[in-house]
């Protein structure tokens, strides 16, 4: 699949690597920097999603997403993400991705809003449950960062994701180009979603780490099988 991702704001706790790693698919472990591994809480638009190299899908590829992610290394060294949730605003996305895939998609009503220097995103869920779980968001961009700090390329550069498919671990990777990224300052952030993916108390703290991006174009390529 191809896709892209747009207004993307990035905002991260810092937790202790116990924490997270019985949410982790077999063969995986937490990816640790400095002694911790990092809880995300991700909203954005993705645009222009399409299968291999035929256009977009209409309609279906254009949608606002919300992930709650952590951070994971397979027993072959490849880095990944792992998806605790994705909220989408289409249900079909929803629904297509829970029975294609195994990715746990819910179907939510959400909204992406700018203003000036702002930007505001709003989620509550519909299906599965919980319902109405989401939350608001709103931050203030700040100045761009020529040169990504050990922990902003930790909790960004991440090129692959590690999922449970069919009672086996896949990585599958993907392509981008670097992002382009700048420093936000969070607003306001009342949030239900990391609490509901599995990690209690973790949104109830100041993040470590805010940052936004305009987005990028990014390209899946073929599923590996995670062996022992």
């Amino acid at each position: 699949m191809a896709q892209d991702w747009r207004r993307l704001t990035f905002v991260h706790w810092a937790v202790d690597p116990a924490v997270v790693a019985p949410l982790l698919p077999p063969r995986t472990s937490p990816d640790v920097l400095d002694g911790v591994t990092y809880v995300g809480l991700i909203p954005f638009e993705m645009r222009r999603a399409g299968f291999g190299r035929g256009p977009a899908i209409p309609y279906l590829g254009d949608f606002a997403e919300t992930n709650v992610r952590l951070y994971s290394v397979d027993s072959e060294g490849r880095h990944g993400v792992v998806f605790r949730s994705l909220e989408s605003s289409r249900l079909l996305v929803a629904l297509g991705a829970r029975l294609a895939f195994a990715t746990p998609y819910t179907w939510a009503r959400m909204r992406v809003e700018s203003q000036a220097n702002s930007l505001e995103y709003t989620s509550q869920r519909r299906w599965p449950g919980p319902r109405r779980v989401g939350g608001r968001m709103r931050i203030r961009l700040g100045a761009e960062i020529p040169e990504p700090s050990p922990v902003e390329d930790f909790v960004t550069a991440r090129f692959g994701l590690h999922t449970r498919w069919l009672g086996r671990t896949l990585w599958i990777p993907n392509h981008h180009e670097p992002w382009p990224l700048r420093r936000a300052e969070l607003e306001h952030l009342d949030d239900g979603l990391v609490a509901a993916a599995g990690l209690a108390g973790v949104a109830a703290r100041e993040p470590d780490s805010v940052l936004h991006s305009a987005g990028v174009r990014t390209v899946f390529g073929t599923p590996v099988l995670v062996r022992a």
